[in-house]
């Protein structure tokens, strides 16, 4: 397949402009606004219910907007959707695949769609790193097999928009990082642009240089990683007090020395701090003048679930 070589690199990979979508009384995607620059890995975090699935929906054409435009690489859907299929990769949340197909007989019927041959057939399974699965069919592969080659399938064409909709949901935290691999891999040696969507603070963290935290069909906040998560920010502090928790709960309500956020349901308290090597001393001496011991204690730096949590009241995972 010969992908198009003209595309000045000074067009967006993607951009949403003004975009709505309702299903009856839910407003899956309310006004949302974004540009994807090529070669740029984003990721569009927030809980399930977010709006994700159905804002990625319609940057593959599979949705139409109630309202707004959709350009990749500066053309819509409409009298282009030939073309721009072709620019594409995805990979959505579950896949079905023939159950009595071999991952390397799965990948050749895909492959024959783009008419492309064997050798890059072979070149996606060592990409995905299955070929000692390649005479197994599909039916037997583990949950983080099948979606390697979902993946792989979605890599056949060399796309130049990869489209992952919660690609490691339910996998355990190997198989997880086996995907992770490959991603960063590609990051390496492509030039190519992911939109990858999920609920994992620590996926977003780990593989995308921008993210876009989405909830209720509104873009909350969005920036590159290191802006987001600033390390000149204040320091968290979580404790887990002895004790009774009544007396306990009721001292830090009265507490006016320390801002403390308190989790009752958890047995939790949080603090944030700006300069540890005071303020930490000072927070302890507090708690054992008022005989408070303690169970655990964590200093952290901030996270995009935090960040998620001061936006919003709940945590990603919620």
């Amino acid at each position: 397949m010969n992908q198009r070589s003209d595309i000045s690199e000074n067009i967006p990979a993607v951009e949403v402009r003004d975009v709505y979508k309702s299903f009856k009384t839910v407003k899956a995607v309310n006004g949302v606004n974004l540009t994807i620059r090529q070669g740029q890995f984003t990721a569009l975090l927030g809980p399930n219910g977010a709006g994700k699935t159905t804002l990625v929906e319609m940057v593959e054409g599979i949705q139409k907007p109630d309202r707004g435009e959709i350009h990749i690489f500066g053309k819509n859907w409409d009298g282009h959707s030939n073309e721009l299929h072709q620019l594409i990769g995805l990979s959505l949340q579950e896949t079905r695949f023939i159950d009595k197909l071999t991952t390397e007989e799965t990948l050749k019927l895909f492959a024959s769609f783009y008419h492309l041959g064997d050798d890059r057939v072979e070149e996606i399974i060592n990409i995905i790193d299955l070929p000692d699965k390649r005479k197994s069919y599909t039916v037997n592969l583990s949950g983080g097999q099948r979606q390697k080659l979902a993946l792989g399938i979605a890599l056949l064409n060399s796309p130049k928009i990869l489209l992952l909709d919660e690609p490691t949901t339910g996998l355990d935290p190997n198989a997880r990082r086996e995907i992770w691999a490959i991603l960063v891999e590609l990051k390496n040696k492509a030039h190519t642009s992911l939109i990858l969507t999920t609920h994992y603070m620590e996926e977003a963290e780990q593989l995308c240089d921008y993210i876009i935290i989405i909830d209720k069909g509104n873009i909350l906040l969005e920036g590159n990683r290191e802006n987001l998560l600033n390390p000149d920010d204040k320091k968290i502090i979580e404790f887990t007090p002895e004790g009774d928790e009544s007396e306990i709960n009721k001292l830090m309500r009265n507490n006016t020395t320390f801002d403390i956020d308190w989790d009752a349901l958890k047995g939790k308290g949080i603090i944030m701090i700006d300069d540890p090597e005071t303020e930490l001393p000072a927070f302890l001496n507090y708690l054992k003048s008022n005989n408070i011991q303690l169970k655990n204690f964590e200093s952290r730096r901030k996270t995009l679930d935090d960040l998620f949590t001061s936006l919003t009241g709940r945590h990603l995972n919620a």
